[in-house]
């Protein structure tokens, strides 16, 4: 079994534990989001690092997840009304570039999804645009809670890794572009 596929299987084998550890902490609405989070940083983790203990790390993940959902969630009805001359200048200082990048990254992560097949994404979609729980998904899709979560976690790490090879070949590219005017090197230099 590949690194990859124990990665994904070890997931699957305790998610329902996950589910039941991080209900403990956070509302229920909540509960589907953060184990999926956790399924990506730990997998992001795991790509940079060997995890010797991956289930023991999904746990903690899960954890600290929660607890900074629930510290973020408190604070957000703890500003003061103070705050809030500072938002239109926070507004407007949203810079063409940064927008012209976003759309960027929403059409990439268009083309992510069409690579995607019927069923997942249809799943992934109902998922992270519409913001539907599993159990919806699963009750209008009529399939089961579990198959609807797998179908989402593949959309999720497909998604990832086409959006990360994109940008890994978009690196290459700028490289190589550069590397062939002489120009670039000399105006570098000076």
């Amino acid at each position: 079994m590949t690194k990859k596929n124990k990665f994904a299987s070890t997931f699957v084998d305790i998610s329902s534990q996950l589910k039941r550890f991080v209900s403990r902490i956070v509302q229920p609405d909540d509960v589907d989001d953060i184990v999926q989070e956790t399924f990506i940083k730990s997998y992001e983790a795991d790509l940079k690092q060997d995890i010797q203990y991956t289930r023991s790390y999904m746990l903690k993940t899960a954890k600290h997840l929660a607890l900074n959902h629930v510290a973020k969630w408190d604070n957000k009805f703890n500003d003061s009304l103070d705050d809030d001359s500072e938002l239109p200048v926070l507004l407007k200082s949203m810079q063409l570039e940064d927008e012209y990048t976003s759309k960027e990254r929403f059409l990439l992560f268009c083309k992510a999804t069409e690579q995607l097949s019927p069923s997942t994404r249809k799943c992934f979609i109902l998922k992270k645009v519409y913001g539907m729980s599993q159990k919806e998904i699963a009750s209008e899709m009529q399939l089961s809670q579990s198959t609807v979560e797998k179908h989402i976690a593949k959309g999720l790490l497909k998604t990832m890794l086409y959006m990360r090879e994109h940008d890994q070949s978009q690196v290459a590219k700028t490289k190589h572009d550069n590397s062939l005017h002489p120009l670039t090197e000399k105006r570098v230099a000076k």
